[in-house]
């Protein structure tokens, strides 16, 4: 079940995963994880899974040619 929850970002952008879902995601000791922009909001999921998420989400194809026009240069794609 979710719970919502407010954490605070430090001035240099950090912010701690709560312990319950590095349980869950197997990142007691630390490990990667997948952060999506939305623009609107940002979530935070396990390694691989945003990949997942945006293939649910919307075609491939859409996506690609999104973020290839974005004029994010973080965000292109090569």
């Amino acid at each position: 079940m979710s719970e919502l929850q407010t954490f605070l970002v430090s001035s240099s952008g950090q912010m701690s995963l709560p312990a319950a879902a590095r349980h869950r995601w197997n990142l007691d000791d630390g490990g990667p994880v997948d952060v999506l922009d939305l623009e609107w909001a940002v979530l935070t999921m396990p390694k691989g899974k945003a990949a997942e998420l945006l293939d649910r989400m919307l075609p491939a194809d859409v996506h690609y040619a999104r973020v290839a026009s974005d004029s994010d240069p973080d965000l292109q794609t090569t």
